[in-house]
């Protein structure tokens, strides 16, 4: 044998334990445990990065790198339909959770049963769909649920946007004190009671309780896992400490013996730790490049210590618009006119050479236009919208607004043609405010240029900075009728990730609890509902078509999530999830460190 090739081979072997510690987007650490996670705690950071550490759901989304679903991975086995296409049945796989239970039909049943009462206060649940278009879901077997659909939809929309969001939850967790069991999974009627019990156990969905989260790896609730991790610790930084479950029954049993999530204050202070290195005492084995920051000349500024990855996911990135604003910022917002002349003032292609050195790619409606799919209508293939500033100017003048000065002023109030429309009035301003998360340099820079090309068609934009966790806790929270929200322009930095059909029900349909900004439009609701009951492409084109035209929200210019920055040593990294899942079960550290 070769010497220098078995030697080769030898350093790549996996070496078992060490620790691994990964860089948090600024704003945004862990915040929400319980996986029926509302619309203002949803998202990548709690889902992806967190819960489903510790938390499997039924079916596994990717499989190496790819689209799709890694029935390896799922707890259920895939799933079987009748012939009508109708009725659908889930087998669970025997895995275990930390307490001997045995993942089973009533942990689904348990999460059909709270979906089906307190849907709304989940945010991926979209009205008239799951749960609302099943005839009838059951317990069949101890180890198979049954699901009969009102009518026969897209099986591949069913198996990757419907089933996927459930996330079985143990008898251990039924219960509505803590020595008081319930019977959720069995008994509708116990739901509310259960589910108010583990809201309280997580902790108030908006506050930032650091405090109160170190006690959630004690938890007689949230330690009940039938993931690969547990948590060891949740410390009142905000860091988050993991060791591998013992009790772990699926594949991918980890290789180390700890894994920290780590959050951060900004992105200068994220790059300043990679710049020092793995091996400093403030170690990062996994952060990010962050986009707009000078990282000198090289294609890889911190080559020796680290590599680098690219996070590429199927996502759309925008900034919502509140509908539901009462006052005239809301009034002018509703205006169809005004939202298409704000996205002419949007410069992508800027943002994209000049912000995210070239990693970006333009956002030109609900659809992805990366990575590179049959998804995408031809008329979404260039920019309708692209910047254009007399554009916005005509669109605004056309419609009674003086655009001479900045803000623009109200000159044709009212809702007959030519005017600016109903409730607006006469020396109204073309003003909102936006806020924006604090601590990514390529997102302030980016909200710079847009208050700059704003201004130039009349249009005033002022900008807020804050807290990430904080702006979407506040923002995307309850509301009653008397107490709206008065935000009016937003952004995470980030948009939404989506999983199998990049269809718009979760979004952009009426009532949607991920529907932020609360669009509503009967043409929209109508051409969404088309998508789901098949695949065919041309009903994704004229959906996607009328609503990138509509701008219920800001399309932003978009970019791989990240740029991975990994210690030379750490492997199992790649290929990276294409939907944003964490698995650092996978990762390992081989021999010959920094070599």
């Amino acid at each position: 044998m070769n010497q220098p090739t078995a030697l080769a081979e030898q350093a790549e072997q996996p070496l078992h334990g060490g620790s691994a510690s990964w860089a948090c987007n600024p704003g945004f650490p862990p915040s929400t445990i319980f996986p029926f996670t509302p619309p203002e705690r949803i998202g990548i950071r709690n889902l992806m990065e967190f819960q489903t550490l510790m938390y499997r759901p039924l079916y596994w989304l990717g499989r190496d790198g790819q689209p799709g679903v890694d029935f390896d991975l799922s707890l259920a086995e895939p799933p079987e339909w009748s012939p009508d296409g109708r009725r659908v049945v889930v087998t669970l796989k025997p895995w275990k959770w930390s307490n001997g239970e045995t993942v089973c039909a009533d942990n689904v049943m348990f999460w059909l049963n709270m979906l089906a009462t307190k849907g709304v206060r989940y945010g991926g649940y979209s009205p008239g769909y799951l749960p609302d278009n099943l005839e009838s879901y059951e317990k069949i077997a101890e180890d198979k649920v049954a699901l009969t659909f009102d009518k026969q939809y897209s099986k591949t929309w069913v198996l990757m946007n419907q089933l996927t969001m459930i996330t079985p939850m143990p008898k251990a967790w039924d219960r509505t004190a803590d020595d008081a069991p319930a019977n959720a999974s069995g008994d509708i009627a116990d739901v509310p009671a259960v589910y108010d019990y583990l809201a309280a156990q997580n902790g108030e969905w908006t506050e930032e309780d650091n405090e109160f989260r170190t006690g959630w790896p004690t938890s007689p609730v949230w330690s009940v896992v039938n993931g690969p991790w547990r948590m060891k610790e949740f410390a009142l930084d905000g860091s988050v400490t993991f060791v591998p479950n013992e009790h772990y029954s699926g594949p991918n049993v980890p290789h180390l013996d700890e894994f920290r999530l780590v959050p951060m204050e900004s992105d200068e202070h994220e790059y300043g730790l990679l710049q020092a290195g793995p091996d400093a005492p403030a170690e990062i084995q996994v952060g990010y490049l962050p986009y707009g920051l000078d990282h000198g000349t090289g294609t890889n500024p911190l080559a020796g210590r680290y590599r680098l990855v690219p996070q590429s996911i199927c996502l759309i990135h925008y900034m919502p618009l509140n509908f539901k604003n009462p006052t005239t910022a809301g009034r002018i917002i509703n205006q169809t006119y005004f939202r298409q002349a704000l996205q002419c003032t949007v410069d992508q292609e800027t943002a994209i050479q000049d912000i995210f050195q070239g990693h970006g790619y333009r956002t030109t409606g609900p659809v992805p236009s990366m990575p590179e799919s049959d998804y995408l209508s031809p008329d979404r293939r260039r920019d309708p919208m692209a910047l254009d500033i007399q554009r916005a100017r005509k669109l605004l003048e056309d419609n009674g607004w003086d655009v001479s000065t900045t803000p623009a002023t109200c000159v044709r109030p009212g809702d007959g043609p030519g005017c600016a429309g109903a409730g607006i009035e006469a020396g109204d301003k073309l003003s909102l405010t936006l806020r924006y998360v604090a601590g990514r340099v390529s997102l302030t820079r980016t909200v710079e240029q847009i208050v700059a090309d704003a201004a130039k068609a009349g249009i005033e934009v002022r900008p807020h900075e804050l807290f990430g966790s904080t702006l979407v806790g506040q923002d995307h929270s309850e509301t009653e009728p008397d107490n709206p929200h008065l935000w009016e322009l937003q952004c995470w930095n980030g948009g939404w990730v989506f999983h199998g059909h990049p269809t718009g029900e979760t979004l952009f349909k009426t009532g949607a609890a991920s529907n932020f900004g609360h669009y509503s439009d009967p043409k929209a609701d109508e051409l969404i509902d088309r998508t789901v009951v098949s695949d065919d492409l041309d009903a994704l084109y004229e959906y996607q078509d009328y609503v990138a035209d509509q701008v219920p929200v800001v399309w932003m210019p978009g970019f791989p999530m990240r740029v991975f920055a990994v210690a030379e040593d750490l492997r199992g990294i790649e290929p990276v999830n294409p939907y944003g899942m964490l698995t650092p079960e996978t990762w390992y550290y081989v021999a010959g460190k920094g070599e």
